[in-house]
């Protein structure tokens, strides 16, 4: 929750020397250069979108910068090059730091201590500085209230270096009609890059590696303060970047806001701020290639509109780039800009709305190889790059025979990206280049899809990319999978085990290592792979989760040597088969409620003794509930199961009665989990009931079936 901002604390009419920090009556005398005003500022959190970091360093004392509410918090400001550091001014707002300390540091990640004190009072304060760096960072210790710690103003003082890297870095687009070529410093360049997933801070341990493998750029969805290290980092190996400016929508439904770019000219103008903020920031840098502005919104926009106000929505995002493709040509000339789709159905809008870019862009994967031709078909007069490639992705492949998308093996990911190269090679004068997705650390369900180094191991596409970019075959290989196979593939019982039998070879000859892991995304839209165990050494047996729906398994083959092979299937999870019969079957069913709104709904007590497992029962929101079957007569049964959607019972009671009125509880639990509970309890009665007192989630209780069986 948002806290109301106060005023600025009245400035005490004495000078208090308090533990080498003054609280003063007016601002300082300024004995040396301000040198953090306008800079990239960064912190560990902020309470809301109105006291980002950066109001804290935009020299006006009528916004501020406001943590989250917990001690430990930290605000960081990017100088841009070394300086002498002689003094900061802290001027707080009234949630200010009793205990905290300031640090420099010249690359932002080894610290060094410039400033600490105990006793912060507040107010306007002046404390010394001394060290040299380039990046400060004041850290909160002990806050004074409840609340988190706000600055107004937090002024670095100090004798500047030299500023940012400075050197060449002139980009161009030169040619004329189908013999383009880009040129940087007067060189032709071809762009061999890859999309980027890691933290910018991070850059100076992967692109030496990325470099030596024949990448020359990488690509960024957004460019802020946070972006320097990255820049720097692809300076110092001869790299380049394309340096993005994400803008709503974005691709994929609900990724990023529906924003209306006929009518929100609040949200055009503060957009236009930051794209002429951080192009002017960053123009000079040796490592800016091209300025990308947005990222496949044309397509995006059918998240939000359809008919003709998505027409007229499309439009005036293409217009809305246009004005960002002029403001960057305003304060940058030497480097060029595009915007970028995830169809070339865009180019058209970008043709009529767009003439200020200097090229196109597209991110294509299936239909990589159809892009030279939908060029040739749209006429058009300006070259393209391609900003993401590779293997067929999720929304493009058929779905295998569980209804889930049929994801390319190994093989076919590493094939995917030599074709995209080939692709774009073969658009001669026209294609300039490609950024290949995905390098990043990510380890979850996309990642296994597209990137090629997950958690730092490399997989078939990271050397054929490499091989691409630089003709390199020599090294050490990660292992070939050429097949895998499930002992069950669509009836794969709850908590039962079925087998996995994996084909593998090595180029290398390295002995091997196998992990298993599983997924839930197409059961609870989780993209984490939480390792699994497993037992023997091929076939593999492994132990199905208990909870029903579309799993898949996927297999981890490591050589030892920093690679690895990663093959996938689905499998469907079902209840375990019940001896006996089952006496509730279409029998009456009753409940204390029905859910009757919401997706998918009414959710009929009846639905749950129907034999169907794709139907069920849903309650309302609170507890207890209950859902009770009649079964006609007097009826002895011996096991009870309960397939559980989701929406679970932890705290539950099974309970029969002869005459619906007089209950006997025949079985209880506090700690049940979900999925499916196999219930081995004798019992007799004309009715049995489902009494739930304590619910798993935050929702109802809900059943895809209440089984009751008797020999």
């Amino acid at each position: 929750m948002k806290r109301p901002s106060t005023g600025p604390r009245a400035l005490l009419a004495m000078v208090i020397l308090l533990a080498g920090s003054v609280v003063l009556t007016a601002p300082p005398a300024q004995a040396a250069e301000l040198l953090s005003q306008g800079k990239p500022a960064t912190a560990s959190s902020s309470e809301g979108a109105g006291t980002a970091p950066a109001a804290a360093v935009d020299g006006d004392t009528g916004t501020r910068w406001a943590s989250s509410w917990a001690d430990g918090q930290w605000i960081q400001i990017d100088l841009g090059s070394a300086a002498d550091l002689t003094q900061a001014v802290l001027r707080w707002e009234t949630a200010h730091a009793t205990a905290y300390r300031i640090e420099v540091s010249s690359d932002g990640q080894s610290w060094t201590p410039a400033y600490a004190t105990t006793d912060g009072h507040g107010g306007s304060e002046v404390v010394p500085l001394t060290g040299n760096g380039r990046y400060v960072r004041l850290t909160g210790v002990q806050r004074s209230s409840g609340y988190g710690i706000s600055l107004w103003e937090f002024e670095v003082h100090g004798t500047a270096g030299q500023g940012q890297p400075s050197g060449p870095g002139v980009t161009k687009v030169t040619g004329a009609q189908g013999n383009w070529q880009l040129q940087v410093d007067g060189a032709p360049f071809q762009i061999k890059g890859l999309t980027w997933g890691p933290a910018n801070t991070d850059a100076p341990q992967h692109l030496p590696g990325l470099k030596a493998a024949g990448v020359n750029t990488v690509r960024t969805w957004g460019t802020d303060g946070s972006t320097l290290p990255l820049l720097d980092a692809a300076a110092a190996n001869g790299m380049k970047v394309i340096n993005g400016f994400w803008l709503q929508p974005g691709g994929g439904p609900g990724s990023g806001g529906c924003v209306n770019y006929v009518t929100d000219t609040t949200y055009k103008t503060t957009m236009l701020g930051e794209i002429r903020r951080w192009s002017a920031e960053y123009k000079n840098h040796p490592g800016v290639l091209m300025w990308s502005v947005g990222n496949e919104s044309v397509l995006g926009l059918q998240n939000c509109y359809s008919g003709a106000e998505l027409e007229n929505q499309r439009i005036a995002y293409a217009k809305f780039v246009n004005e960002g493709a002029r403001a960057i040509h305003e304060t940058d000339p030497n480097h060029p800009v595009t915007s970028t789709d995830a169809w070339t159905g865009a180019w058209p809008y970008f043709k009529q709305y767009t003439p200020d870019l200097d090229l196109l862009a597209v991110n294509s994967y299936g239909n990589i190889c159809q892009v030279k031709q939908d060029w040739v078909n749209g006429n058009y007069t300006k070259p393209y790059i391609v900003t993401e490639a590779g293997p067929a992705g999720e929304w493009e492949v058929p779905d295998d025979v569980n209804g889930v998308p049929d994801e390319p093996t190994d093989v076919q990911k590493r094939d995917g990206y030599t074709q995209a190269w080939n692709c774009v090679v073969g658009h001669s004068g026209v294609a300039l280049g490609a950024t290949l997705f995905h390098y990043g650390n990510e380890n979850d369900f996309g990642a296994v899809w597209f990137n090629i180094a997950p958690a730092g191991e490399k997989r078939l596409g990271y050397y054929a990319i490499r091989q691409a970019y630089s003709g390199q075959t020599s090294g050490n290989r990660p292992p070939v999978i050429t097949g895998m196979n499930l002992s069950k593939v669509t009836d794969v019982p709850a908590g039962g085990t079925f087998t996995v039998g994996v084909s593998v070879s090595d180029p290398d000859g390295d002995p091997l290592s196998y992990e298993f892991r599983y997924g839930g995304k197409y059961v609870d839209g989780s993209g984490a792979l939480p390792v699994t165990s497993h037992t023997g050494s091929g076939p593999f047996t492994l132990t199905a989760p208990e909870r029903l729906g579309v799993w898949k398994v996927y297999v981890y083959v490591r050589d030892g040597r920093g690679n690895v092979g990663i093959e996938t299937k689905s499998f469907r999870v079902v209840p375990p088969t019940v001896p006996g019969t089952n006496v509730a079957l279409n029998k009456p069913t009753t409940a204390s409620s029905e859910q009757l709104v919401g997706p998918g709904a009414p959710y009929f007590a009846r639905l749950a003794t129907d034999g169907n497992i794709t139907t069920r029962w849903a309650s309302d929101w609170a507890d207890p509930q209950w859902l009770q079957v009649d079964l006609g007569q007097v009826t002895s049964f011996n096991r009870i199961q309960l397939v559980w959607e989701p929406a679970f019972g932890k705290a539950y009671e099974i309970q029969v009665s002869d005459n619906g009125s007089d209950w006997r509880p025949i079985y209880s639990t506090t700690t049940a989990n979900g999925g499916v509970d196999d219930l081995v309890v004798s019992g007799s009665g004309r009715y049995v009931r489902l009494h739930a007192t304590q619910r798993g989630t935050a929702w109802g209780y809900s059943l895809f079936e209440f089984g009751i069986y008797k020999p």
